[in-house]
Parts: C-alpha cells; sequence; structure tokens
C-alpha cells in the first residue's frame, strides 16, 4: 500500500468516524424545544449591547419592542461610545411605544476587558437594579427577533428547566462570499460543539451570542460576564461558567432569530473569523499547528487524492479520496438545506475549509503582531500569560469531566 493511500484512507476513516461519533454533528434538527406556557410568567429583561450599530437597529430594536410577551419585560440598550448616533436613534425608535427602552452607556472599560462584555457588565447590573428580572436575554444588536421569540424561549427554558437557552440566529445569506462562508461557520461551530452533547452532563458546552437566555440566578451564581472578562469568544466562555458551576445549558439552531448584519466582502468575513480563532485554540502554537494538520488531513486530503490518484492511475487512491469526500458533501448538505442553499455547494467545502486555515493562520499572526482582542472599532491590549494562564484555569477548574 503506498503512502497515498495510507492517508486518504487515514482521512476516509476520519471522517466515518466524525458521520458516527461526534454527536451527529451534522444534522440540523436540534431547534428549541417546546414547552408549556407558565401560568405566571417570569419577568425578563433584554439586554443590547450597541457600538456604531445605526444601520442595522431600525431593523432589529422594533422586533424587540414588539415582543408578545404576556409576562413584564424591559429593554436595556447599552450605547457602547458610539460616533453614529446609535443611542439617540434607539431612543427614537422606541417613541412609537411597546415594551419600555433604557438606553444606558457605560463609560470606557477598565484593563482587563475584552469584547463587548464590559457593556455586558453593566446592562445587566442596570437591569438588575432597575427590573429585577427573573430572566436575561442577552442579544447583539444585529439580530431581529420574531414577535413570539421572548415568548418561545422563555416557555422552553422555564419547562425544561435549562439555565441556559440559546438559539444560534440564521446569519444573512445573500452575496456570493456569504453563501460559500456562512453556512460552512456554523457547520464547523457544530462539529466543534455538537448540540446534542452540550445538553447533557459532561464538558461540552456553548451559546450563541446574539441570543442567550439566562436565569438570573445561574448568571449570578456563574459571576458571569466578570468571571470571564478576559474571554475573547464570550459565549462559550458564558455556558462554560454557567455548566461549570453545575448550571444546565442549551443550544440549538434557530428558526425564528435572524442576523441582518451583512457581510459582502471576504475581508469582513475574514475578520469575523480571524478575530477569534487563535482564541480558540488557546493562543497555543501546537494546537495551531495540529489544527492545520487536521484541517489539510481532513478537508483538504480527499479532494487532492480523488483528483490525483484518477490523473495518475491508482484506484485506491481515487476510491479512498472520493469516498471520503462524498462522505464529507453529505454530512453538510443539511445545513446548506437549513440556509436554503443549492446542493452543488456541498462539494467546495474543501475550498471554504482552506479558507478558514488561513484566516486561522492569520488570527495567529495578528496575535503575535500584538494586536488584541477587537469589537467594533475598538481595539484591547493582548491579555498576559497570566492572565491567559488564569482564564483557562478558571475555565478548566469550572467544567467537569463528561
Amino acid at each position: 500500500m503506498s503512502y497515498w493511500t495510507v492517508i486518504a484512507v487515514v482521512s476516509l476513516l476520519s471522517w466515518l468516524w466524525l458521520l458516527l461519533g461526534q454527536g451527529m454533528f451534522w444534522r440540523t434538527d436540534v431547534r428549541l424545544p417546546p414547552g408549556a406556557e407558565p401560568r405566571e410568567w417570569p419577568s425578563v429583561a433584554v439586554v443590547v449591547p450597541a457600538r456604531d450599530e445605526a444601520e442595522v437597529l431600525p431593523v432589529s430594536l422594533p422586533s424587540l419592542l414588539a415582543q408578545d410577551y404576556p409576562g413584564r419585560a424591559s429593554v436595556f440598550l447599552v450605547d457602547d461610545g458610539s460616533t453614529d448616533g446609535t443611542g439617540q436613534l434607539a431612543a427614537r425608535l422606541a417613541s412609537g411605544g411597546g415594551v419600555p427602552l433604557t438606553v444606558t452607556s457605560p463609560g470606557e472599560p477598565p484593563q482587563g476587558w475584552t469584547g463587548k462584555l464590559w457593556a455586558v457588565r453593566h446592562g445587566v447590573r442596570r437591569a438588575t437594579a432597575d427590573a429585577a428580572p427573573d430572566y436575561l436575554l442577552l442579544t447583539d444588536a444585529d439580530i431581529a427577533h420574531e414577535p413570539d421569540s421572548l415568548r418561545a424561549l422563555v416557555a422552553s427554558a422555564h419547562a425544561s428547566g435549562y439555565d441556559v437557552v440559546s438559539q444560534m440566529a440564521r446569519l444573512r445569506v445573500e452575496t456570493g462570499w456569504e453563501r460559500l462562508i456562512v453556512p460552512a461557520f456554523v457547520y464547523f461551530f457544530a462539529q466543534l460543539y455538537p448540540f446534542r452533547w452540550i445538553s447533557r452532563r459532561g464538558r461540552t458546552a456553548a451559546a450563541a451570542g446574539g441570543c442567550v437566555l439566562i436565569r438570573r440566578s445561574a448568571l449570578e451564581a456563574a459571576r458571569v460576564p466578570d468571571s470571564i472578562r478576559h474571554a475573547v469568544i464570550d459565549d462559550v466562555a458564558l455556558a462554560r461558567a454557567v455548566k461549570g458551576g453545575g448550571g444546565s445549558v442549551w443550544l440549538g439552531l434557530a428558526t425564528r432569530v435572524d442576523s441582518v448584519r451583512p457581510y459582502p466582502r471576504l475581508s469582513q468575513l475574514w475578520r469575523m473569523v480571524s478575530r477569534s480563532a487563535y482564541a480558540q485554540l488557546r493562543h497555543n502554537p501546537a494546537l495551531l499547528l495540529g489544527t492545520l494538520l487536521g484541517l489539510a488531513l481532513i478537508y483538504l486530503v480527499p479532494p487532492v487524492a480523488a483528483i490525483a490518484g484518477a490523473a495518475a492511475g491508482a484506484p485506491g487512491v481515487c476510491a479512498a479520496g472520493f469516498a471520503a469526500w462524498a462522505v464529507m458533501a453529505g454530512t453538510y448538505l443539511p445545513m446548506l438545506r437549513y440556509y436554503r442553499q443549492p446542493w452543488w455547494l456541498a462539494p467546495t467545502l474543501p475550498f471554504t475549509a482552506g479558507l478558514y486555515a488561513l484566516m486561522t493562520a492569520d488570527s495567529a499572526v495578528q496575535h503575535y503582531r500584538g494586536r488584541g482582542a477587537a469589537w467594533k472599532g475598538r481595539t484591547y491590549d493582548r491579555p498576559s500569560a497570566s492572565q491567559l494562564a488564569a482564564a483557562r484555569n478558571a475555565e478548566d477548574d469550572g467544567v467537569a469531566e463528561g
């Protein structure tokens, strides 16, 4: 058996393991659990961190203010140093009535806080002081909710007993680059964090920051967001903190929660991924190298083996490569259907995976150039080695082995 045949067979075996042993990550049927409506609806405060969001706010904010929720609800928009009139626009959008809106500002974040977490902290504290809610819905300024979204989230959390109920909003897929990159982004996320594993006891924990309903008692017990203030990937860190403290987490795909933020150019999608890719690898060069080699073996070897094997007259290499490529494309089809995209995009997944490998490498380059986490144009200092170690230890100590 030739060297290339061995590599192609290993790639095929890897795909068979992913198909059957990785929590059925490729299925898209993990949706919001139905729940009977409670007799007495709990109170909810919606916290929306916003920085220079005037472009998307006219679509997203009215959807929150128009929520058909039987209980007491309020919206707290945190205008985090916007220069485009986000706060003033929000006040004007709220003039028509509906769910009451409070616009507030946190001031500049102190050193050590990354991303939008300082704004979230301010919004949570203000909401707790003013409304004392039973639940908090943490949602982004670019997320539009159908009128029954909050009602369905609360009913599901109340009936199931989950401390966190999170939905991955359906991202916009209209331009060519969005069609190529966005479904794969969700597919790769589900591969790393199989949704079926998240709701079970064990180590796997994740959430989607665009739509996180969390019980206030669980948030306070996990000391969120203070306990995760160094986190770049704040939604995953939040879920780990809650689950590590004994709480329960559910995550699935949304059908009535949508992101309205456009990513028409590759450069915008590139920044979205590279901003946090190396943080996902804990800024570890060994993990980076292993990830790049793994991406090459799993995603790039199948088409290369299939095409090169056919061209070189090596039927074993060609057959193994083609079989692995077919399994890969087959697992991608459900995500394409979820995003209403054509089936013929499935065989292009190796090309997209190659782009993600480059984005991940670029993320590491940016890290070592001293460019820390960034959110909406605000760049933060790169955490020190001791801060990163403390954050990793906190996550590891707080998460029980599954």
